[in-house]
């Protein structure tokens, strides 16, 4: 099988390396923040259009899979990102090892959820759902988490939360509302509209990573830093992998759910995790903390798509 690497992973890279050299500085960065937090909150609107009531009820009628993934996602991930930075004190920076734990707060995403269950032939209504619960529920828990776990690094009170709230959760809760009205326009244009969900992320890492490399945070980090951040990466994602495996099994779910177990469980979201990022922590430190992310994004993206495609192979590709 021949890999070709990702559009929306070589973008990701370049609006990392574009920012660090030419950084948006002054009036610029400031409207940018701007766009960015227009972008975001028109993501999620689309995210709420895009869930439909019947999918909705069919995932939430399988609880034990939605539960399981919510523990997998905001329980098992957070002991093992703590793990890490104990087993790796000495050779992780603590930048690195607080973007680790961030790394393990965050919510599943939504996109590459649904689309790698629909290509594996899993249960694609159960993605659908686990993928939205999770994003809604870290709204709240992702907070939590950072405060517990972070509480050094992170400015997390009610003013923070509340931003987060508005900015996610009030734009998707939007969506589901008008989508007896949008549905139809958001599902006859979804590939063009993709495109506007991925370059909101692009924009999100060239604003995050412009105001890094303004307060210089890219000085402290070396060449050895960044592929010790790939390894633990990986090895979460191997992890991860193999604790779903297990317990789908012993739990007796279906080949269907359990697809859907391996995706939703294993993935964390860049379109969450970003702006919680942003309101979260410092502005200069965001660049260096959403390193791990992007790091884990694009292993997700990649060991995803070749999963992915072998199972739909395995099954005959039907869903």
């Amino acid at each position: 099988m021949r890999l070709r690497p990702d559009p929306f992973i070589v973008l990701l890279m370049l609006a990392a390396v574009v920012a660090t050299v030419l950084p948006a500085t002054g009036t610029t960065f400031d409207a940018l923040r701007v766009v960015m937090a227009v972008a975001i909150g028109l993501l999620f609107f689309l995210y709420g259009t895009r869930l439909s009531t019947a999918e909705a009820l069919a995932g939430l009628r399988n609880w034990r899979l939605q539960v399981l993934l919510l523990l997998t996602t905001f329980a098992v991930f957070p002991v093992l990102g703590l793990a890490a930075g104990l087993l790796l004190a000495s050779v992780l920076t603590p930048g690195l090892a607080a973007g680790v734990l961030l790394l393990c707060a965050v919510p599943s995403t939504i996109q590459g959820c649904v689309v790698y269950t629909r290509i594996a032939s899993g249960n694609t209504a159960a993605a659908v759902v686990s993928a939205s619960v999770s994003n809604l529920v870290g709204v709240f828990l992702t907070p939590a988490l950072v405060a517990v776990l972070m509480s050094a690094d992170a400015r997390v009170d009610a003013a923070s939360v509340l931003r987060i709230v508005l900015q996610l959760l009030a734009p998707f809760i939007l969506g589901q509302l008008v989508r007896p009205l949008l549905g139809g326009w958001v599902t006859r244009h979804d590939p063009r509209l993709r495109v506007f969900d991925r370059s909101s992320i692009v924009l999100v890492i060239y604003v995050a990573f412009s105001e890094g490399a303004t307060a210089d945070v890219w000085a402290a980090v070396r060449l050895v830093d960044a592929l010790v951040v790939s390894v633990v990466c990986v090895v979460l994602f191997v992890v991860v992998l193999a604790w779903i495996l297990g317990v789908g099994r012993l739990a007796g779910f279906s080949r269907g759910d359990r697809v859907a177990m391996l995706f939703c469980g294993s993935s964390k979201s860049l379109a969450s995790g970003l702006p919680m990022a942003t309101v979260l922590f410092s502005s200069s430190d965001v660049a260096l903390l959403v390193l791990p992310l992007m790091l884990y994004h694009q292993i997700q993206m990649i060991a995803g798509g070749v999963i992915a495609g072998r199972l739909g192979q395995a099954s005959g590709g039907t869903s």
